[in-house]
């Protein structure tokens, strides 16, 4: 669906927040929202497209997030570095992820993770878990974004710290490294909304790693009113 759009010269529009969408968008989160209504009857789906249109669901401890598309630049950019996300929220929490990158290599990238049962990738090289790692002796890797950022704040950050090498990618990608033990930190400074990153927090949760507030240090946490989050940190176990 998403990469059939890919191949054409497809539009682009703006939304009310200034934020692009393309058909692409649309005609993947008909397609998630109408398959979970079929699995998961009884449980809310907040997806990013309707909620834009003013559709939000009444929630309880349980609840569906779905960005059918995350890194809209980088779709239009067609440089590949863009994702299908679907997380699965319990209390708050994210215990299940799915991020299909399905323009990176001949069949796509997907990680995957579920809470209690581990995180795994599949693509080109098969079929395999993932773990976050052991920081290198050489320092750390640390994961930024194509398309959105603030430099002097994320030099701020990293100062003290023994840096390696720097990442730079697009979309929930950029916490699937973390989980797949291909970076150790990504450091999010700036607006970024819940669906935007609760399946990769999922996955890299499963794979040992964690997503806490930058302002206190606590978890992550999702259901927040507007669905808005806060700057956060997303790390491998081992990182402080």
């Amino acid at each position: 669906m998403v990469m059939a759009v890919y191949a054409t010269a497809f539009a682009v529009r703006g939304k009310s927040d200034a934020s692009p969408v393309t058909e692409a968008d649309e005609r993947a989160e008909a397609v998630i929202v109408a398959g979970l209504a079929r699995l998961t009857p009884e449980i809310p789906v907040v997806a990013e497209e309707a909620v834009a249109a003013g559709q939000v669901p009444q929630l309880g401890d349980r609840f569906w997030l779905v960005d059918p598309l995350d890194g809209t630049k980088e779709f239009i950019g067609r440089n590949g570095e863009f994702t299908v996300n679907i997380a699965l929220i319990e209390r708050g929490a994210p215990v299940l992820g799915v991020v299909f990158a399905p323009a990176l290599g001949p069949q796509g990238r997907l990680f995957a993770g579920a809470l209690g049962h581990g995180a795994w990738v599949e693509d080109a090289n098969g079929h395999r878990p993932i773990a976050c790692r052991a920081v290198p002796s050489e320092g750390l890797t640390v994961v930024t974004s194509r398309s959105h950022g603030d430099a002097a704040s994320l030099n701020a950050f990293l100062a003290g710290r023994k840096l390696a090498s720097t990442i730079v990618t697009g979309s929930s990608l950029k916490l699937c490294l973390v989980a797949a033990g291909e970076a150790d930190l990504y450091p999010r400074l700036g607006r970024t909304m819940e669906w935007d990153i609760a399946a990769g927090h999922a996955v890299l949760a499963a794979a040992g790693g964690n997503v806490r507030r930058v302002a206190d240090g606590q978890s992550l946490t999702y259901g927040k009113a507007g669905f808005e989050n806060p700057h956060f940190v997303a790390a491998g176990a081992a990182v402080a």
